[in-house]
Parts: structure tokens; C-alpha cells; sequence
């Protein structure tokens, strides 16, 4: 960068691993870019809302105000009951129930134009150097926190079996006082929540293999595209939405979070978390002051149950050009911590 020499990430990486400090990782969207740019700079699901061809849902959209995709089809689900108690004209109950047919196949579009064929193939040199980068913090306790709800971490944390390690989610069987062999037992989808306290995962926008039955929420397996978008479509028809955050500012953005409760976990650990936090490929834009209170939160002097202090000390962004540089200095005193640069194109996360 002009006019000052950056870090590069494994200076970074050195550095905290000789003062012994706890590391952590936030990843943005510039993770899913590094590895095919042209995919995944078209950010399909937080448009597709907007790009609707469909003027009863664009009307619909500005009166509920929200981008909530769970909320969406809330709200029509409500719409056309309340019209059949009420003895509507029928076109009317039947325009309603097009319209959320239509919202539907509109989101199964979005993920498959997010999501080509080959993103399910990484190769797997890349899928190996991957595994490596993350595992960086996995292995030595540290969390990893994503805004991004495609697949693509996922993925790879699925191929190298690193998802084991600790994403919140585990099969569970009902408690009996009978002892069952566990070949015998009747085991349940992958929920979240009995395994939350060993969780180093967090998809705090969440993720399009998350879902809320109103229950539980439930994470998909998924081997295939073909797979992933009959599961997908198998929910909706249930009534189960993939929890993901769309567009909305940050104040927005929190709020959908809140409502959840596996977002509010995730919100509330990033706010929690001490030592360091490497932010690789987020920029802090507009729209990510949630973000910002976090990290600031989790500045804060905090002391535990056992009398011990605990504090996020600093946070390293990546940096990919100087217009980025500029940015993030304009915004530098919004953070209680201590702020330091690392040059992002020395991250080599595919490599």
C-alpha cells in the first residue's frame, strides 16, 4: 500500500503465536471471492428480493418493510389464512398462495445462480489448503465467526471433517431409562443447542444449509447441487426456511439476529470472545456497524464467575488496496481495540 508497509498474514499469524494469544477469524465475502471471484461477487440472495419481476410481492414487500426472508413467508402464510377465515374471494386467497409459490422458486434460483455445479468439486489441493487455513484456529481453540451464508465454508469443513470439530450441531436420541445399544437407537436429524458449549463455528448471518423448523434448528448434510436444492425444496414445502440474514443496515440486520436464537448465540459469542480477531476479506462497510458493537463488546474488561479478566485486545484487517486502506482509516476510531493491517493478498487460502 502506498505510503505504508503492511504485515503480511503470516508475519501476523508468528507474531500472536509467539505471545501466546488467543486467536480468532472473522470471514467476509472476500473469503468466498479468493476462491472464484466471478461467482461470488454477484451476491444473489441478498438481490433477488429486489430483482422480483412480480408486482404483488414488490408491493407486498414495501408495506411488511423487511428483507426477512422467514418473515416474508410468514406474513403471506398469515395473509392467506386470515382471507380464508374471512371467506375472501377465492382468486384473491389463490393470488396470495401464487405469490409465495413465486417467492419460493425465486430463492431456489438465487442459490443455484450462487452456487454452480462446480463449487460442489473443489479440487481437492484447494479443499487441503483450505482446511489448513482454518484449522489454524480450530486446533488451538479459537473460534471462526462468517457473515456469509453460501456454502462454500461449509463445504469445506464437511470434505475435511473439520465441521466435527465444533459447529454447535449433533444427533440426539430420546432419554430413556432403558439402556439401547446406540447401532439400535432412533436417532434425530442434526440439531443445534446440547452441543453449543463446544461450538468454534458461527455462521452469524447464517447459512443456507440452517434451518428453523420453529423447533429446532437443523443443519442439512448435503453430497451433491442436486441434493441441496431438493432438500431445500422439501423444507420450504414444510414450512422451513433457511435462516440467512439478507440486505439491511446493520440496525436491520440485528434485529433479524435477535429474533433468532441460533444467530443471537452466535451474535453474543463474537461479542465475548478475547485475545485477538483476524478479519479476512470483511470490509467494514456501511452496513456492518452490528459488527463494529460487537467487536467493541467484546473490548470491553469483562471478569468471569472465577475472578478472571477477560478482553479482546486487538483486531487485524486484511487490506487489498489502498482505496480499502482509506476506507478503514476513515472508520479506525469507531473501534475500541487496538486496530493493526495485514496485506490480504498474502493470505493464501487455496493454495
Amino acid at each position: 500500500m502506498a505510503g505504508e508497509e503492511l504485515m503480511t498474514y503470516q508475519q501476523v499469524i508468528e507474531s500472536l503465536n509467539k505471545k501466546g494469544r488467543q486467536k480468532h477469524l472473522l470471514l467476509g465475502n472476500g473469503f468466498s471471492m479468493s476462491y472464484d471471484s466471478g461467482i461470488f461477487s454477484y451476491n444473489a440472495l441478498s438481490e433477488f428480493l429486489e430483482n422480483l419481476d412480480n408486482d404483488v410481492l414488490q408491493k407486498l414487500f414495501q408495506i411488511i418493510k423487511t428483507s426477512n426472508f422467514e418473515l416474508l413467508m410468514e406474513q403471506l402464510d398469515n395473509v392467506a389464512q386470515i382471507a380464508e377465515v374471512f371467506e375472501a374471494d377465492k382468486k384473491v386467497v389463490a393470488n396470495i398462495r401464487k405469490a409465495t409459490e413465486t417467492l419460493k422458486e425465486s430463492l431456489i434460483d438465487a442459490i443455484k445462480e450462487l452456487h454452480p455445479e462446480h463449487v460442489f468439486e473443489i479440487p481437492e489441493k484447494k479443499s487441503k489448503a483450505c482446511a489448513i487455513f482454518l484449522n489454524e484456529y480450530l486446533s488451538k481453540e479459537g473460534n471462526i465467526f462468517t457473515t456469509n451464508y453460501d456454502l462454500l465454508l461449509y463445504w469445506v469443513l464437511m470434505r475435511n471433517q473439520l465441521d466435527r470439530i465444533g459447529d454447535g450441531f449433533g444427533r440426539e436420541t430420546d432419554d430413556t431409562d432403558e439402556w439401547i445399544a446406540p447401532e439400535d437407537r432412533d436417532w434425530s436429524e442434526l440439531r443445534w443447542g446440547k452441543n453449543s458449549d463446544t461450538q468454534s463455528i458461527f455462521y452469524v448471518h447464517g447459512a443456507l444449509h440452517l434451518f428453523d423448523t420453529g423447533i429446532y434448528v437443523i443443519k442439512e448434510e448435503y453430497n451433491n447441487e442436486h441434493v441441496l436444492l431438493e432438500n431445500v425444496k422439501r423444507r420450504m414445502e414444510r414450512k422451513e426456511y433457511p435462516i440467512f440474514v439478507t440486505a439491511g443496515n446493520g440496525e436491520e440486520k440485528l434485529s433479524h439476529i435477535r429474533h433468532n436464537r441460533y444467530l443471537s448465540y452466535c451474535y453474543e459469542t463474537l461479542s465475548n470472545i478475547e485475545g485477538t480477531l483476524i478479519c479476512f476479506g470483511f470490509g467494514f462497510g456501511a452496513y456492518d456497524e452490528h459488527i463494529i458493537a460487537a467487536i467493541n463488546k467484546a473490548a470491553k474488561k469483562k471478569k468471569d464467575k472465577d475472578g478472571k479478566w477477560h478482553i479482546l485486545n486487538s483486531i487485524y484487517i486484511g487490506v487489498y488496496s489502498d482505496t480499502d486502506m482509506k476506507h478503514l482509516k476513515s472508520i479506525e476510531n469507531k473501534f475500541k481495540c487496538y486496530v493493526r493491517y495485514f496485506d490480504a493478498k498474502t493470505v493464501n487460502v487455496w493454495e
